[in-house]
C-alpha cells in the first residue's frame, strides 16, 4: 500500500473512533458536564461574580478580569468542539471535516493568574473553583481531541530508572576518568 492509502486507512480508523466516541455514554456525560459549566459559569460571572469583583482590590479586580476571560475562552472552546462532535454523531458533519484545525482545540489559552501581580487568594472562591474545574475539563477535552484527530502520536518509551542511572554513572566516569 502506498503512503496515500495508508494515511487514508489510517485517517478512516480514527473516523471510526470519532463517531464510537461520539455515540459512546463518556461523550453524553462529557457534554452534560460541559454545558452545565458553561451555564454555571455564565449565571456566576453574570450575578453574584460581578457583585464580588465590585469588592476586590485593583489588582484582584485586574486579576479576576484576567481570569474571567480566560476562563470564559477556554469554556468556549470545549463548547465549540463539544457541539462539532456532537455533529458528527447527528451525521450533520464528517469525522474528517471535524478534524480540521479550525474546529480543535487552541494549544495554549494563557496561564491561571499571570495578568497581575495579585495573589489567587485575593481572587474569590467560586471564581477559583469554577477555574479548577473548566482547567480539569479543557485537559480531559484536549486528550480526546490529541487521541482522535492527531494523525501521529509519538509513543515515547520511558527510561528504565536503573538502566538511566547506569547510564548517568557511566557519563560520570567517562568525564571524570
Amino acid at each position: 500500500m502506498d503512503d496515500f492509502g495508508t494515511e487514508t486507512a489510517s485517517y478512516a480508523l480514527k473516523g471510526a473512533s470519532v463517531q464510537d466516541f461520539a455515540a459512546s455514554e463518556l461523550f453524553e456525560r462529557t457534554f452534560q458536564e460541559g454545558m452545565d459549566l458553561v451555564e454555571e459559569t455564565a449565571a456566576y460571572l453574570d450575578g453574584g461574580g460581578r457583585q464580588e469583583s465590585k469588592l476586590l482590590s485593583r489588582n484582584a479586580a485586574l486579576a479576576y478580569a484576567g481570569e474571567s476571560m480566560r476562563l470564559t475562552t477556554q469554556l468556549m472552546q470545549v463548547a465549540s468542539w463539544l457541539l462539532v462532535q456532537r455533529a458528527v454523531r447527528e451525521g450533520e458533519m464528517k469525522a474528517e471535516a471535524a478534524g480540521e484545525s479550525r474546529y480543535r482545540l487552541a494549544e495554549d489559552i494563557g496561564s491561571a493568574n499571570t495578568t497581575t501581580e495579585a495573589p489567587i487568594e485575593d481572587l474569590p472562591i467560586s471564581l477559583v473553583h469554577l477555574c479548577e474545574r473548566s482547567e480539569r475539563l479543557f485537559e480531559r477535552v484536549r486528550r480526546l481531541d490529541q487521541r482522535m484527530y492527531c494523525q501521529e502520536t509519538p509513543e515515547i518509551e520511558a527510561p528504565h530508572p536503573v538502566l538511566a542511572q547506569h547510564d548517568r554513572l557511566r557519563d560520570a566516569f567517562n568525564l571524570v576518568g
